[in-house]
């Protein structure tokens, strides 16, 4: 529960001024090392320096007692110090010892580590005689050195009586004891004698034991033995080491031959970054070690006569090391925090905890703390409360002390910037209003524009922790007085910073690149544009170093131009200007090519000696030396590269650099096996071709971009081709997935794997859209999947409107229709033919064409009793679709009678048309499901009715006739009502209409229009329902196939029955 609440301890800023008013406990920042070993002819100086608010007084123990620094004539502390100062006269060692240091003020005490004093020894060889050693050749040898125990341990080395080292190699070596070790004595060994020598580190001097003399008893034939350890013994043995030092193990051997050393880990392989194989193989160095270096290790002694083993056990113990160390902690009253100690070791460390140097068990009772192991809990912390607490974390191996004050600090806010700050900034930058501030609580800290309104923060304004104010992009209107204002419940402090918004520098008219001739004038315009309160001043600089001017000089400044006179070749390079205020820059170059006009002049000669570097997965940096010029500066170098896996033998374009360079980075593609070659460009050409780099081999990896270009579309109705664009292969066998699924769908995605761009998904309904996605796949692995893409199978031609009306009026005729209901794909247009209805005689044929937008046409009459037939049909990029047909009505001012002929005439043909279908096929049927609408109902006129009675009888009659002809095997008298061909050709005028050619130009005219495939929608309002229509039909661009002639009933159409078709007006003339 108290660790829930434990809040962020305050951090004290640096602040001169508030480092030196606040009050805190001490804290050690200087002392000497734990181990501390001083040279006895020196004074003795243990360091102990702290700091802390009041000024800390110092005490010390020695030997875990009160040291009287005063009673001491020798011993002195520094002033404000706690450092001693013992003088070198008298013995030194009589101050050995374990010191430690103890600052204190009025908020608690801080201590030093235990520091243990010893003075440096270096004693002397004692006096011994030394008989001559006497050994046969071949044996082995080892020549004791027991250097005198000194403090710290001597290093050891062999010299002779001439003060020369001894020479070691496989045979001869020193082992880490200090002994001199022969893996076999040879003749020549008596040739020198040998002593042992300790160099003491802190005297500077050097002690020589008195050296061996040794004898070699010479033998014929030596005889060659197997392997023997001379160090260690046995065949195996131990070692501990502590974590963080270094390892050493050791492996001597006698033999003859002299036998070689290798060294393994058993269970692992030694690690190479840190292992070192010293002493001709002898000696394995692990340095820094730690714990995963634990194991045994094994040194193999061999020569051609055998080998030998031995086992080291090695184990890595730990003094403890920090986890967590406890830090510094300041609070505010009534506020909650923790001290944290955590340390590990091995064996696992022991934590104890004091207050002011002395144990937490003894200390004042605290009501407020509670210390639950390796962790001091704290909470409502209150005033008076200060003191330094120490964490001792020990174990066999060594231990570790550190301080960690618990301040309790109340202070009211304090502003620790400048005041009334100008801060300019350039328009659209994002800029930073800095309020850095403290107190104690910590302060709430809230921003205001020119004193108004509430806190900035949110939107265009971000508040961070530390009071800095961030206006993510500065505009004019930002610019005023912004007060930042720090309060606690101490009281509240406020700073003020002025904003001024200032305009970019621009560079609006910058240098350009210049080719001149030698001798010529250059000049370089650099036109700028600034804010007008700030100054702006433009410097220029030749390949990034600032040129200087001078009246007399050939190179001039002229406000915003350079101009140099008299231009020479050394002239040439990249001229930089830089226009420059107070809060930004802005730069621009331009490069200067100097040629030299000579009859010489000519092609550059090709580059030489081109060489591959810094090798990496997709780069190499590619060198050459330029060839001789020829009187005209190269301006470019062409990279070109070919490579042996694709395209081999073609050389390709890569990269084009200036002509200053010849070290460039090259950027690759993986899984090419490159060559390249460098051509030179100047005024007069390119140079040859040089000769070809060696090859550079880029690994593979996966496709890497996703392929582009990828859409849907159809080639044909029932069908959707899907093309792409290639990729980079990146490796080999590249391929793609396609995946593909109807849009709207929860189909499962269908997929293939092709090595082509384009997959056909063929059997699809017409114009239905579809979800694509892909990806690349090669060896190495895939690409990112694309993103979804819609796509459409194939378009066909579209059905007839859903409507065609017409509505007449006086002098106009206005057409209304609507898309189709089944499109069959992007309609882009309507085609509309009409021609004038003159009883059986049909008029002039006209187009008009409607993009798909547009739904009604009004069209003028040239009087009001003129009839047209009307044939709409909707465009795809097929074709056009299935056609629907209208006749406009009758003018409802025309005479009655002529209304009243007109109907019987066609209700004639009604009748006779059922009752002809009804013999051939045996039922009865309507062939029409409209009929004509007349203004008048008439069907319940009495004139009507006796018509009807005579016109039943008269059909009556017919039908008698027919059944006696037909069964004495003649045939009656009918129009042949075959379709006849069209002429090949269709005669367009000059106005647009079409002229068909047929021999039934005269017969009635039906009011249908069949499509391309036979269908046929009729109009509520049309006189097919009479037999007064034509067939025919519409070409892709609108216009009409086919001839006129009496509909078939659809049965007929679809069945093997003929096509002619019997008029019953003509049957009535035939019979006539």
């Amino acid at each position: 529960m108290l660790l829930s609440k434990v809040a962020a301890p305050i951090e004290v800023p640096l602040d001169p001024k508030i480092q030196q008013e606040l009050k805190q406990p001490p804290t050690i920042v200087k002392q000497s090392l734990k181990d501390y070993i001083v040279d006895p002819r020196d004074n003795i100086i243990i360091e102990c320096e702290a700091k802390g608010t009041p000024v800390p007084t110092f005490q010390w123990r020695r030997n875990g007692k009160f040291f009287n620094v005063g009673k001491d004539p020798r011993v002195t502390m520094r002033s404000r110090s706690g450092t001693l100062e013992i003088r070198s006269s008298g013995k030194p060692e009589d101050y050995e010892g374990e010191y430690q240091c103890f600052a204190s003020n009025d908020f608690g005490t801080a201590i030093s580590n235990k520091i243990l004093l010893r003075v440096s020894k270096s004693p002397l060889w004692p006096k011994e005689v030394l008989e001559p050693v006497v050994v046969r050749e071949g044996e082995s040898l080892v020549l004791p050195c027991k250097p005198p125990p000194g403090l710290p341990p001597p290093e050891t080395f062999w010299m002779d009586s001439s003060i020369m080292p001894i020479i070691q190699d496989k045979r001869v070596s020193m082992g880490l004891n200090g002994d001199l070790f022969f893996s076999n004595v040879l003749a020549r060994d008596a040739n020198t004698d040998y002593s042992c020598n300790a160099r003491f580190e802190f005297t500077h001097t050097i002690q020589q034991k008195n050296p061996f003399t040794l004898k070699v008893l010479a033998t014929r034939n030596v005889p060659e033995t197997q392997p023997t350890f001379l160090s260690p013994k046995g065949l195996s043995s131990s070692k501990i080491v502590l974590r963080g030092e270094q390892l050493l193990l050791e492996c001597i051997a006698a033999g003859v031959p002299s036998p070689n050393i290798d060294w393994i880990k058993k269970g692992a392989d030694l690690p190479s970054k840190k292992v070192k194989i010293e002493n001709f193989g002898k000696t394995l160095r692990l340095l820094n070690v730690s714990e995963e270096d634990s194991g045994d290790y094994v040194c193999m002694a061999s020569n051609k006569i055998g080998s030998i083993r031995h086992s080291i056990e090695v184990q890595v113990k730990a003094a403890p090391y920090w986890l967590d160390k406890p830090t510094n902690l300041v609070l505010a009253p009534d506020e909650n925090g923790r001290l944290v100690c955590r340390a590990r070791g091995n064996p696992k460390p022991t934590i104890q905890w004091l207050v002011n140097g002395e144990p937490i068990e003894s200390s004042l009772p605290n009501p407020n703390r509670q210390v639950l192991g390796d962790t001091i809990l704290f909470h409502s912390v209150q005033i008076g409360s200060s003191a330094v607490h120490q964490c001792n974390a020990s174990n066999e191996h060594g231990y570790l002390l550190a301080n960690a004050f618990v301040n309790i600090l109340d202070m009211a806010p304090r502003m620790l910037g400048p005041k009334n700050q100008l801060i300019k900034v350039i328009e659209n930058n994002r800029t930073f209003l800095d309020c850095p501030f403290f107190g104690s609580p910590f302060p709430i800290l809230r921003w205001f524009k020119n004193g108004l309104g509430s806190g900035l923060d949110g939107g265009q304004y971000k508040l961070y922790h530390n009071g800095t104010l961030e206006i993510k992009q500065a505009r004019p209107e930002d610019q005023g007085t912004y007060t930042c204002v720090a309060s606690n419940i101490l009281g509240k402090m406020e700073n003020q910073v002025r904003l001024e918004v200032k305009e970019p520098t621009r560079i609006v008219r910058a240098p350009e690149h210049v080719t001149q001739a030698k001798g010529t004038t250059v000049r370089f315009d650099c036109r700028v544009k600034h804010d007008p309160s700030l100054l702006a001043t433009v410097t220029w600089l030749k390949d990034d170093k600032p040129l200087s001017f001078n009246w007399i000089g050939r190179f001039r400044k002229d406000g915003e131009t350079l101009s140099i006179y008299n231009v020479n070749p050394e002239d040439a390079g990249t001229y930089t200007c830089t226009a420059k205020t107070e809060i930004d820059e802005n730069s621009a170059s331009a490069r200067l090519t100097v040629t030299v006009y000579c009859s010489l002049a000519g092609r550059p000669d090709p580059p030489q000696d081109l060489e591959l570097s810094d090798p990496s997965a997709r780069s190499v940096r590619l060198t050459w030396v330029p060839g001789n010029e020829n009187n005209s500066p190269v301006t470019h170098f062409l990279v070109q590269f070919e490579e042996d896996r694709w395209e081999p033998g073609k050389w390709q374009n890569l990269s084009i650099f200036d002509g200053n360079l010849n070290s460039v980075n090259l950027q690759l593609s993986p899984f090419v096996n490159y060559q390249f070659r460098v051509i030179a460009i100047n005024a007069v050409g390119q140079s040859q071709p040089s000769l070809p780099s060696a090859r550079y081999q880029t690994s593979g990896a996966s496709p890497d971009v996703v392929p582009s270009g990828l859409k849907g579309w159809g080639s044909k109705k029932n069908n959707m081709e899907i093309t792409w664009q290639n990729t980079e292969r990146n490796g080999p066998n590249l391929r793609y997935m396609v995946s593909w699924r109807r849009k709207d769908t929860e189909e499962e995605w269908n997929n293939t794997t092709t090595t082509r761009t384009k997959h056909i998904i063929h059997n699809t309904d017409t114009y239905v859209p579809y979800e694509i996605k892909i990806n690349a796949i090669n060896d190495f692995g895939h690409s990112p999947e694309s993103n979804i893409v819609i796509g459409y199978s194939g378009e066909d031609k579209p059905g007839a409107p859903k409507y065609f009306r017409i509505q007449r009026h006086t002098d106009v005729v206005h057409l209304k229709w609507d898309k189709p209901l089944e499109p069959n794909g992007v309609l882009i247009g309507y085609t509309l033919q009409y021609h004038t209805v003159n009883g059986t005689q049909a008029g002039e044929r006209k187009v008009q064409s409607f993009p798909a937008n547009v739904t009604e046409y009004l069209m003028n009459l040239p009087n009001r009793f003129t009839r047209f037939k009307f044939y709409l049909a909707a465009r795809t990029q097929v074709g056009a679709g299935e056609v629907y047909a209208v006749e406009s009505p009758h003018f409802t001012n025309e005479g009655q009678q002529a209304s009243r002929l007109t109907l019987y005439k066609t209700k004639l043909q009604i009748v006779s048309v059922v009752l002809l279908n009804y013999l051939k096929e045996g039922i009865s049927s309507p062939l029409f499901t409209n009929s004509y609408k007349e203004q008048e109902d008439i069907a319940t006129q009495g004139w009507f009715i006796g018509l009807m009675c005579a016109v039943a009888l008269l059909v009556l009659i017919l039908l008698i006739v027919c059944f006696i002809k037909r069964s004495r095997g003649g045939k009656y008298a009918v129009r042949d009502k075959k379709d006849l061909p069209l002429d090949p050709v269709d005669h367009k005028d000059q106005d647009g209409s079409f002229d068909y050619h047929s021999d039934e130009d005269n017969k009635p005219l039906q009011g249908s229009q069949t499509s391309l495939d036979g269908n046929v929608k009729e109009s509520d309002d049309s006189l097919v329902d009479y037999g007064e229509g034509g067939d025919g039909q519409f070409n892709e661009d609108g216009s009409f196939i086919g001839q006129y002639t009496v509909k078939k009933d659809k049965e007929e159409t679809e069945g093997n029955e003929s096509s002619e078709a019997t008029s019953p007006v003509n049957a009535i003339y035939s019979l006539a």
